[in-house]
């Protein structure tokens, strides 16, 4: 039986370091499927089918990109990753304030759903620092977002922000 783990997160945009997780966890699990979230109360700056492209775009330059799928979620994540055939939940930790977060999610989603694990990777040094909220924010203040995400991800911030408000 395949190991298969579930990555979830909104990914407005994906990150470099959403890329080093999905990586890395490729290196622990058979699979990844990456849930992007759609939360109808929110309003994130990419629509769901942007994001799951930029991700399938990102995703395929990867060595073991056939490992992964990427997919829509808009329910809970515990019954998004049994949907999917999970075992486990993937989850990055940046710094002690996710480590707290997270800690109370996974109590949370262990509670629901016993049968699923929750698994933690710490962020690379590297990408430690990044974060989606902070990209967006420089993006839209002008600021050169080049070394937190790809340069095709890079060129979407920059034609979205470009764009006139719908």
């Amino acid at each position: 039986m395949p190991r298969i783990a579930f990555y979830a997160g909104s990914f407005d945009p994906v990150t470099l370091g959403h890329l080093d997780l999905i990586a890395r966890g490729l290196r622990l699990f058979d699979k990844i499927v990456v849930g992007v979230g759609v939360h109808h109360g929110k309003k994130p700056l990419f629509s769901a089918d942007e994001r799951i492209a930029m991700l399938r775009a990102e995703v395929s330059a990867l060595d073991a990109a056939a490992a992964c799928e990427i997919v829509p979620f808009d329910n809970l994540v515990v019954d998004a990753a049994i949907q999917h055939g999970a075992v486990a939940l993937l989850r990055g930790l940046r710094d002690g304030t996710d480590f707290d977060y997270e800690m109370q999610m996974a109590g949370m989603n262990g509670t629901l759903r016993t049968a699923l694990d929750t698994v933690f990777l710490p962020a690379s040094p590297l990408h430690r620092h990044i974060a989606a909220t902070f990209v967006r924010q420089i993006a839209q203040m002008g600021g050169d977002v080049a070394p937190f995400v790809t340069p095709a991800v890079a060129q979407h911030l920059k034609q979205k922000l470009a764009a006139p408000a719908n």
